[in-house]
């Protein structure tokens, strides 16, 4: 005889999804009607269990996330509307914990990536590397050309004229 799991929405999503083997089949189609709102398109197991194990963790994943989540869908629908992707992320932004460093004026100078996205720089936390670029320089920069994340995208007009 089976042991009855019962699943509970308030344990971490690893612990729910740890369950998920010990629950009968019967158990995992109920779990699916109420997670997707529809029958199971099947009764193979496997293919049930790991459907629902991708959207228990996509739901936590926008409930801890939501203001990434709207984030990107605000950033979906401007690529829809326009056709282009905004300047600002056609580069990778570099990922928590990067370090990045500039030699200028023969003074190495270290900013470390935070993992909320911001950028701390001699103690003090910055929303931009412009900012820090500027403070460096005592001029107008951009923050990621300054530290090597873009490359400079200048054209000269004359460039391959004659003349």
């Amino acid at each position: 005889m089976s042991k009855k799991v019962i699943f509970q929405p308030s344990k971490s999503v690893v612990a729910q999804i740890a369950q998920l083997p010990d629950m009968d089949i019967e158990e995992i189609k109920s779990l699916w009607r109420k997670v997707y709102r529809n029958e199971p398109p099947t009764h193979i197991r496997t293919f049930l269990e790991r459907r629902l194990a991708y959207r228990l963790q996509e739901q936590e994943f926008r409930r801890s996330h939501q203001t990434e989540a709207d984030k990107n869908d605000r950033r979906i629908a401007a690529i829809m509307q326009t056709g282009k992707k905004p300047l600002r992320d056609r580069y990778p932004q570099p990922i928590p914990g990067t370090v990045l460093s500039r030699l200028y004026r023969d003074e190495e100078y270290r900013v470390t990536v935070t993992h909320d996205g911001q950028y701390e720089f001699e103690g003090r936390i910055y929303k931009s590397l412009s900012v820090i670029a500027r403070e460096i320089t005592g001029t107008q920069w951009s923050g990621p050309l300054f530290f090597g994340l873009r490359k400079e995208v200048y054209k000269s007009k004359t460039k391959g004229r004659k003349g």
